[in-house]
């Protein structure tokens, strides 16, 4: 199944903490605008990027396949020579993606091996021009026109 992939990242105590989730899915609520994604339960970042008052989200664009693959590396700076730019409250968000979003945990529910993770979004910003990021049978792929 085709889905878009999202850098989740802020700063926690003065350190930058991110992750990756393809199962980020928008629309959960318009009224308060409310996103969601899943988690695995033996994740060793989520319980650190829980703490975070807000958290960054950043749909990847089609040029960020590389980005993506440092942001879920377990053994390198996840953010070395990444174009960021860090919010008033601690979000941090990705150059050069489709959209941003400056989030808040609103609830974690226990879902088998996973947790599903529903945030409030605070603010917004779109980047008409770019094509999304699409993670489809183990590889990403770049949305094209068909004509």
């Amino acid at each position: 199944f085709p889905s878009g992939v999202a850098a989740l990242c802020a700063t926690v105590d003065g350190t930058r903490v991110g992750m990756v989730a393809t199962s980020f899915s928008a629309g959960v609520s318009y009224d308060p605008p409310m996103v969601m994604f899943s988690v695995q339960e033996s994740s060793t970042t989520w319980p650190v990027l829980a703490t975070a008052p807000r958290i960054g989200i950043s749909i990847l664009s089609a040029s960020q396949a590389d980005a993506c693959m440092q942001l879920a590396s377990r053994s390198r700076d996840r953010f070395a020579g990444l174009d960021i730019t860090e919010t008033a409250g601690g979000a941090v968000l990705l150059g050069d993606a489709v959209m941003w979003m400056e989030c808040e945990i609103v609830s974690v529910t226990p879902a088998g091996d996973h947790r599903v993770v529903i945030l409030q979004v605070h603010g917004v910003d779109v980047a008409q021009e770019q094509a999304p990021l699409v993670y489809h049978e183990r590889r990403f792929h770049a949305l094209s026109a068909i004509a």
